[in-house]
């Protein structure tokens, strides 16, 4: 049996490797290992051409981490501290987020992959998490992962076994006016927005957290299985 066809977003961005200094399309190595070990088959996905137009070939999509959606995209000024923004992914990643739903390919967003779901739509993100709960644990220091305790809705908790999880977290960034038709899965204690459904989807659903970051990988074996036996 074939492994089913798992595409993943990925950055653009400058980056060092042997003895090269130049812009790349890279993905963090996780995202592969957790596709693969689940029995995917992982096709990386740069914000180039037009890679909506793929939606069809593939068994399930991942929009994964990275900078912050273009506060323009849901109609206000950026804050000081919103950064990062490649506003040519945003182009690639919400027409991604469009065909996906549009034929109901099994979806997962991870971080930003969550913000941009919310976004394309109609909702909006809080620019700068620690403005709105009052401390930084969510993303404690450049390159460390947070530890935040998150409660999980009863659909949530039977993939992950349990209704409790302290996952990895690296947001500064969340939901703020939650779009039409998602359903709220999982919140911090400080009140975040931590996951989403898509109502009446087979299987779309985005987290905050980074599911990549730990060894157990419960979403991507969700995603797999849904993308081998849709419907």
């Amino acid at each position: 049996m074939s492994r089913p066809v798992i595409g993943v977003t990925c950055y653009v961005e400058p980056a060092r490797f042997t003895v090269w200094d130049m812009p790349v399309a890279l993905l963090p190595y996780m995202y592969v290992e957790h596709i693969t070990r689940a029995g995917g088959q992982p096709v990386i996905l740069p914000p180039a051409g037009e890679p909506s137009s793929l939606v069809e070939r593939l068994d399930g999509l991942i929009i994964a981490g990275g900078g912050d959606v273009d506060p323009a995209r849901y109609g206000v000024d950026p804050a000081p501290k919103t950064g990062y923004i490649r506003k040519f992914r945003d182009e690639a990643e919400l027409a991604l987020v469009d065909a996906v739903l549009r034929v109901g390919l099994p979806f997962l967003g991870i971080c930003r992959g969550m913000q941009v779901l919310n976004v394309a739509l109609g909702g909006t993100l809080h620019q700068h998490v620690p403005d709105v709960v009052g401390h930084g644990q969510h993303s404690p220091a450049p390159g460390v992962f947070g530890r935040v305790p998150v409660r999980l809705s009863p659909g949530l908790a039977k993939i992950y076994g349990d209704s409790d999880l302290t996952p990895a977290h690296y947001h500064h960034q969340a939901i703020d006016r939650l779009a039409d038709g998602l359903e709220v899965t999982a919140r911090s204690d400080d009140g975040l927005i931590e996951a989403v459904d898509l109502t009446g989807a087979s299987f779309a659903l985005a987290v905050q957290w980074h599911p990549e970051a730990d060894e157990d990988g419960p979403l991507f074996d969700a995603l797999v299985e849904a993308a081998a036996h849709p419907g």
